[in-house]
């Protein structure tokens, strides 16, 4: 099998920018922080509460959205039987979900300077639950990722068929 040479070095052109722009965001963030009275936790994990709209509507979508979702719409518009329902009903539910808790939960979680969405859990029910829910969590993306990661790879099998 022949190496792509184009392919190689668009990749690792793509790779180095990636790493560029880490670097960058990296010496960034340290001057800001200097500058600012930010606590450092807050800065990286939050862009010192200073993200866009667009980006932060462009983070939400590529976290919740990986490559099980894609797989599942294209699987579910060919089966007969679904259709381009099942792939409408998913975007709408997606959707109406996004612009719900975008609607209902960021003023009030932004106002009490949440870092995480389980921090109102924490402070309500206290460490015990908070750590339950945290555990959950984990368990939860863990069996997701390996799941996105599955589906993005066979999709390069050519015997493999979805139907």
């Amino acid at each position: 099998m022949a190496v792509n040479v184009p392919g190689v070095v668009v990749l690792a052109f793509f790779y180095l920018m990636v790493l560029g722009t880490g670097i960058w965001a990296s010496f960034k963030s340290k001057r800001e922080i200097k500058k600012s009275s930010a606590d450092p936790m807050e800065m990286i994990l939050l862009g010192n509460r200073q993200i866009s709209l667009v980006v932060s509507m462009f983070t939400t979508t590529a976290t919740w959205i990986g490559g099980g979702f894609f797989i599942m719409m294209a699987e579910a518009a060919y089966t007969p039987m679904n259709g381009l329902q099942e792939v409408i009903m998913l975007i709408t539910a997606y959707s109406t979900a996004f612009i719900t808790c975008g609607l209902v939960f960021t003023k009030p979680m932004r106002d009490r300077r949440f870092v995480t969405m389980l921090d109102p859990f924490y402070i309500k029910y206290g460490k015990g639950v908070g750590c339950l829910l945290t555990i959950i969590s984990l368990m939860a993306d863990l069996i997701w990722i390996p799941t996105t990661l599955l589906s993005l790879g066979k999709l390069d099998e050519p015997d493999f068929c979805h139907w």
